[in-house]
Parts: structure tokens; C-alpha cells; sequence
């Protein structure tokens, strides 16, 4: 019967344990890119280093993640406690610790696309530091000299500004810096072409923007380095990005959001035709105006020329003489009315004296008798043998009373 052999167990140390277990993980070809959704929790975000720590669980369980550097950089949105995501990377195990971890390679917010999330999370972020404020937005110039176009000089977009522009006001001259306005290498070209407009002062009104595309063609308008060279710029921005129904950061930190390309070439700048009519209209109303007061300062001068006149010397003295003419008239129509009327009333007396008169009435046949130089009134006043002197009209009588 044969002895049976007895079998020494392997004692692993615990780096070699843990290197063991990792090199069995390391060895899955299902854990070396695998999916895993969760929720974010216990977030740990190295600025310096740019690292990102944190763990993902579900309704039971936990694991740690970590998102290195490198990888953070290209992640399209800020992870944030409580965000469920799902992340793409591998499992390994973590020796010095001897716990295993995923190793996140990329990811993306769970039921959000990761580029919406990341813009709602930079407008958030630019909103709270008030570039956004209404009292920061400067007025677009009424009639600009010249207006500078920040686009694509390729596109439909640059074209359909061009001819509203120089439909609409083609005093103003056009000055196109074309930029690339897709892609990685669109956000600094459009940010030094805002920077250049400043620096050399060369334009009244910036139009910058594009034609319609994607979320992902239009990302580059959405850069935070271009939103604030945007808010620090001197002129004033129209933004043009896509259509009416697509916004970007650029849109909000503007001095003026168009819902297009063609709808910012007509903000930018006044219709010439209806300018024409409005000048029309202001010249009409000026030369009414002018007439209308040219007519009444006229009569007014003509009023104060007539007072003039009339209270010069001449007329004045011209005025009294007519006057005192006037009132000799009346004197003298007077006096002369007043003599007829004496006149008469003289006459009228003469003629009642003449009447009164002893002379005349002694020519009628009467006959004035005296005593002792005394008229006789009554036969009472004489007796017989009185002397009488008798006066008749034409001489006297002396007789005796018998």
C-alpha cells in the first residue's frame, strides 16, 4: 500500500498576493474594456494634478474609480456628485491597498449626452460669474463705417451676410477674418480674430458665427476662452451661430443674439430704403415747419412794421392833425348851429319885443295919455279940466278933459 504524499501548501506574501490577483484581473479580456453605470459619489477632484477620484455605486454595492489626468482632460463635461453616468475603462486592483478599482478611460452622463451636460454646466458656471448680465451689454452702433465678419469664408453663411450688408447699407465697408468654425483648432482662431478686430480697432460692430450644423459642429462656439474674449471685447458682438433654434455660449455672452447669419448682417446695420423714406419723411416735416414759421415770423414782422409806421412822427403828428382838423369841424359845425339857433331865438325875441313895443302899438291906432308927465291908466285917475297930453305915433297933443 503506498504512503500518500503530502502536499506543501504555497504561502504568498501579501504584495504577492495582491500582484496574483491582479494579474488575474489584468488577464480578463472582459474587465480590460468593460461598461459600468452608477452613480457618483465620495468626488475627489485633484486640481493640481488633475486626477479624478470617486467611487460609483447602485442600489447595493460600490466601486472606487479613478480617472486619470491624461483622460480628465478630454471628458466633455465636469462630473459632479450624485451624476449618473456610465463609464468606459478597466478593472484592476490597486497593490499597495490590495483594492481593486475601474480604471475610467472615458464617459459620459447617463441619459444626457455629454456635450449638453457639459454646456449647461459652463453656462451654469459663466452665469454665476455675471458675463451674461444684461448691464454689460453694449448698443449696437445705429450707422456703422465698418463691420467686421468672423466666419467661415467658404460657407453659405459669409455670402448671405456680404449681400444683406450691401443691400441694406453699402456705405458701410465689410472686413471678413476668415477662421476655421469646426473642429479643435476653430476656438483659438475665432478668439484671436476678436482679439485683432480690438487690438487695431478696425471695426464699429463684430458679426461672428456660422450656418447650422449638429451639437458637435457647432461646439466651438461654445469654448469658455472665447466667451470671455467676447465679454472683453471693446466692440460690440452679434452672434450668429446655426439656426433660430440652436444656442451656444457664444449667443449669450453677446451684445446681441441673431437667430441667423442673415438675421445678424440686418441687425448690424439700417435698411437704407427705409432710412431714405425716414429722411424724406424728416425733410417734408422740417421744410413745413420751416415754411410755417418762415409765415409767421413774415407776419409778425409785417404787424410790427405796420406799428411801426403807424407810431412813427410823421403819422402821429399826420394822425393829430387829422384829429384837431376833425374837432375844428366839429367846433365850428357846432358854433354855427349854435349862431343859427341864437339867431332864431333873437329874431323870435325881436320880433315879441317889436310887438311889446308902445311905438308899434301906438302905429295901431292907440294913443298913451299923461298926467303931469304920468301915463294915465284909468279914466278913474283924471277929472274934468285936466290938461292931457295925448301921445300919438307920429307926435303929441295936449287936451283938455271936458
Amino acid at each position: 500500500m503506498q504512503t500518500p504524499r503530502i502536499v506543501k501548501p504555497t504561502v504568498f506574501s501579501v504584495s504577492k498576493l495582491n500582484f496574483y490577483v491582479k494579474s488575474l484581473l489584468d488577464g480578463d479580456g472582459m474587465l480590460r474594456n468593460i461598461f459600468v453605470t452608477g452613480e457618483i459619489s465620495n468626488l475627489v477632484d485633484h486640481y493640481r494634478s488633475g486626477h479624478i477620484y470617486f467611487s460609483l455605486k447602485d442600489e447595493g454595492a460600490l466601486i472606487r474609480a479613478v480617472i486619470f489626468a491624461g483622460n480628465a482632460r478630454n471628458l466633455r463635461f465636469r462630473p459632479q456628485e450624485g451624476m449618473k453616468v456610465i463609464a468606459r475603462g478597466r478593472v484592476s486592483l490597486y497593490e499597495p491597498t490590495g483594492g481593486y478599482q475601474i480604471y475610467i478611460e472615458d464617459m459620459q452622463p447617463d441619459g444626457i449626452g455629454a456635450l449638453t451636460m457639459q454646456f449647461e454646466q459652463l453656462k451654469r458656471k459663466l452665469t454665476e460669474k455675471g458675463i451674461f448680465a444684461s448691464e454689460h451689454k453694449k448698443p449696437i452702433p445705429k450707422f456703422p463705417k465698418t463691420v467686421g465678419v468672423i466666419t467661415s469664408p467658404t460657407g453659405a453663411a459669409v455670402e448671405d451676410i456680404k449681400s444683406i450688408l450691401r443691400r441694406r447699407w453699402p456705405l458701410a465697408d465689410i472686413l471678413l477674418c476668415p477662421v476655421l468654425v469646426q473642429g479643435s483648432m476653430a476656438p483659438p482662431q475665432l478668439i484671436e480674430a476678436v482679439n485683432l478686430f480690438n487690438e487695431y480697432d478696425c471695426a464699429d460692430v463684430i458679426i461672428i458665427g456660422r450656418g447650422g450644423g449638429s451639437i458637435e459642429d457647432l461646439w466651438a462656439f461654445n469654448d469658455e476662452n472665447l466667451a470671455y474674449a467676447i465679454y472683453a471685447s471693446n466692440i460690440p458682438v452679434i452672434s450668429a451661430v446655426g439656426h433660430e433654434t440652436d444656442f451656444t455660449i457664444c449667443d449669450f455672452v453677446s451684445d446681441l443674439r441673431a437667430p441667423t447669419p442673415s438675421a445678424a448682417a440686418e441687425l448690424a446695420v439700417p435698411d437704407i430704403v427705409e432710412f431714405r423714406n425716414l429722411l424724406d419723411s424728416k425733410m417734408r416735416y422740417l421744410n413745413t415747419a420751416m415754411n410755417s414759421r418762415l409765415s409767421r415770423t413774415c407776419s409778425r414782422l409785417d404787424n410790427l412794421r405796420g406799428r411801426a409806421d403807424y407810431n412813427s412822427p410823421p403819422n402821429r403828428a399826420a394822425r393829430k392833425y387829422k384829429q384837431l382838423q376833425l374837432s375844428v369841424e366839429r367846433i365850428r359845425g357846432f358854433v354855427n348851429t349854435q349862431l343859427v339857433s341864437n339867431a332864431e331865438s333873437v329874431n323870435k325875441l325881436a320880433s315879441k319885443l317889436d310887438e311889446l313895443n308902445p311905438a308899434s302899438v301906438l302905429k295901431r291906432g292907440f294913443v298913451l295919455a299923461k298926467k303931469d308927465d304920468k301915463i294915465v291908466h284909468s279914466s278913474k285917475e283924471i277929472k274934468k279940466d285936466d290938461i292931457i297930453r295925448l301921445t300919438f305915433h307920429d307926435g303929441e297933443v295936449d287936451t283938455k278933459v271936458l
